[in-house]
């Protein structure tokens, strides 16, 4: 978001457009939300409509004129589309190449070709985690789950021993770790530094993949015995290619925003001087967009050419990770304009006056409004966003590395217990060929594990921070 448009929203924001008390905006809160969430569960209309009749009914609930309301909400989708929109499109044409060129093929293939039975799971975390890095969850499902079930069929393995780390690496990617859609939206609505919340988010997931894949897949496998259904193992991706990217190449083009974001914000802590010739290149080469910008050249030659792709083949895979991306955006910038309008109708004060009386910790809090959003809408993007909007006054007077906490708090809240409401949930069962209380004892509980740990991890570093 440029300064700019943070002035504009900071001078729309300082005066809030209804005169409604804590009680009736309290209500307010809670009726816009259930509208959404009534929406999205019980009609199964689009996310992007729910937020938008959702925000609108808010302001309504509120008291707030019509016309204030329509401004906020169209106010906080732009800024919202035009702070993030760019990055996730990047991160998608990024996560396309990744996986058209066979990059991620090699990656999986390398990695299980060097693994004892011992380590598999621990492979299948270690490849979730890279991989996840650039791509979206649902196309990181996609592209390992045959692989998680080509190795326990061949290998055989419990198939809950070998796919719950792998699912554990992906979501642990998409809660915490940006470029992904929801971390990006919270550092952008409470003002948190990427590089910092991107180094503090590694901090923090590593120790939670760990104990929700690994560990925790060793009773998960106890509990739901099953093979691997025979139905549900599709071709990959790369199976029609003459030749693939290698394996070092390949990491590299991954990791590249991730090392230019983090060594942006090294330069930062360590240098500190705006004006110094270092930090002043550092602060170009590691902002998001030319990070990701940089993966995706890199990638078209690493990836792409690599892989034989001709040049027309390489405009047709950008072209074609665009479209599928168009409902993503909406959404996130519906969820954008919804938190705008909670803004600018004053609840952030009223949260600020709440978290005062009942001296509840500002981490907690965010979690606790993520979980409920979570629980209620079963979307981790639409938790993410509207926690974050709810909470973003809570960051006014915070350093940045509690900031960066702050999104952190929320990104854990954002993936508590998945169960039927949640589009994950249904993909997991399917592809896994497991019932409704077979999922929920698995995936299900492994998705609270990592919202558990996660906040507990948090609230440690906070301590130190």
């Amino acid at each position: 978001m440029t300064s700019l448009s943070v002035e504009i929203l900071a001078a729309d924001a300082a005066e809030p457009i209804t005169s409604a008390g804590n009680a009736q905006l309290g209500i307010a809160v809670l009726a816009g939300i259930a509208v959404i969430v009534l929406l999205i569960t019980k009609f199964k209309m689009h996310a992007f409509l729910a937020l938008t009749i959702g925000s609108l009914a808010l302001g309504a609930f509120a008291g707030a004129p019509l016309a204030a309301t329509i401004k906020s909400f169209t106010a906080g989708l732009g800024s919202t589309v035009a702070g993030v929109g760019v990055l996730i499109a990047l991160g998608a044409i990024l996560g396309k190449l990744l996986a058209d060129s066979g990059g991620a093929d090699q990656i999986v293939d390398t990695i299980l070709a060097r693994t004892g039975r011992r380590g598999m799971p621990w492979a299948m975390v270690l490849i979730a985690s890279v991989i996840g890095l650039p791509l979206f969850f649902e196309v990181g499902i996609v592209l390992l789950i045959p692989v998680v079930l080509l190795v326990a069929k061949r290998g055989n393995y419990s198939l809950m021993r070998i796919g719950i780390p792998a699912l554990a690496g992906l979501s642990v990617m998409h809660g915490l770790i940006p470029p992904h859609p929801g971390p990006l939206v919270a550092i952008d609505a409470v003002g948190a530094n990427l590089g910092v919340t991107l180094a503090l988010g590694l901090v923090v997931a590593i120790p939670t993949v760990i104990i929700a894949g690994p560990v925790f897949s060793r009773y998960a496998a106890r509990w739901v015995d099953i093979p691997a259904p025979e139905k549900m193992i599709p071709t990959r991706p790369s199976e029609d290619l003459e030749k693939r990217p290698g394996f070092g190449a390949t990491v590299a083009t991954v990791l590249l925003p991730v090392v230019l974001m983090l060594v942006k914000a090294l330069v930062d802590i360590v240098v500190d001087d705006p004006e110094n010739g270092v930090q002043k290149v550092t602060d170009v080469i590691g902002s998001p967009l030319i990070a990701l910008l940089a993966a995706v050249i890199v990638g078209m030659f690493t990836l792409g050419r690599a892989a034989g792709f001709t040049k027309e083949r390489l405009s047709s895979t950008v072209e074609k990770s665009l479209a599928p991306i168009a409902g993503v955006l909406l959404i996130v910038g519906a969820g954008g304009g919804f938190k705008q309008t909670l803004i600018d109708i004053g609840v952030g004060q009223m949260i600020l006056e709440f978290s005062e009386n009942w001296s509840i910790p500002a981490l907690l809090l965010a979690w606790l409004i993520a979980v409920a959003i979570r629980l209620a809408t079963g979307s981790a993007t639409v938790a993410t966003i509207s926690a974050a909007g709810l909470v973003a006054p809570l960051a006014e007077g915070m350093s940045t590395g509690e900031v960066s906490l702050l999104v952190l708090a929320i990104g854990a809240g954002s993936l508590f217990f998945s169960h039927v409401n949640d589009a994950g949930f249904w993909l997991v069962k399917e592809y896994f060929g497991m019932n409704v209380g077979q999922t929920i004892k698995t995936w299900s509980v492994m998705e609270t594990i990592i919202s558990v740990v996660g906040i507990v991890f948090v609230l440690l570093l906070s301590l130190v921070i």
